[in-house]
């Protein structure tokens, strides 16, 4: 029997016999059929852009998923919070991995160069994405929600698995902080 959670009656699934090839197929392409696109939207978002290494963490999201094949049935709507946090806890692994070890070497150039009045949308998105970056998980995460996706306040607090009241809070504290960084780097929105 299957629960409206994600998790599949074990018992009954042990009775089936032995997992097959044809059936683990079946498992990831639905995964990937039902909730692809929306974790790499997500998972991009959490990393600044960095589409290559949200498809690599969204892939390993899904392996551990059908790792847990077992309990989990991946046309439930529970198994989308359960991804979300196992690509959250995966980015914050990264996060605290980089941290560990000394920082590489950056080109400061451009740093030091002043930039017309009017900039280039590229310019602009490369900048914002540097201002994130200063942000805190927990606020780019509401950012990603409410901003990048474009999710209502109830979708983004059921997602989240926090009350309405905190996604407000978080996403006015997150802005704020946002507006700060951009105006630290010299850019007044």
């Amino acid at each position: 029997m299957r629960h409206s959670t994600g998790v599949r009656d074990t018992e009954a699934d042990r009775a089936g016999g032995t997992c097959d090839r044809g059936r683990d197929d079946a498992f990831i392409r639905a995964v990937y059929d039902k909730h692809g696109v929306f974790l790499l939207r997500v998972t991009t978002g959490l990393l600044l852009g960095d589409s290559h290494q949200a498809q690599d963490l969204v892939q390993e999201a899904v392996l551990r998923a059908w790792q847990n094949a077992d309990i989990l049935d991946p046309d439930a709507e529970g198994i989308r919070p359960w991804l979300i946090t196992v690509v959250r806890n995966l980015v914050i692994d990264g996060y605290r991995a980089r941290k560990a070890r000394p920082p590489e070497t950056v080109d400061t150039a451009l740093h030091d160069m002043p930039g017309p009045e009017s900039m280039d949308p590229a310019l602009t998105r490369k900048l914002v994405r540097e201002a994130l970056g200063d942000l805190t998980l927990q606020h780019r995460e509401i950012l990603v929600h409410v901003e990048f996706l474009d999710q209502s306040v109830a979708r983004t607090a059921k997602a989240l698995g926090i009350p309405p009241g905190t996604v407000k809070s978080r996403t006015h504290l997150a802005l704020k902080a946002l507006r700060a960084a951009l105006v630290e780097r010299g850019y007044t929105p």
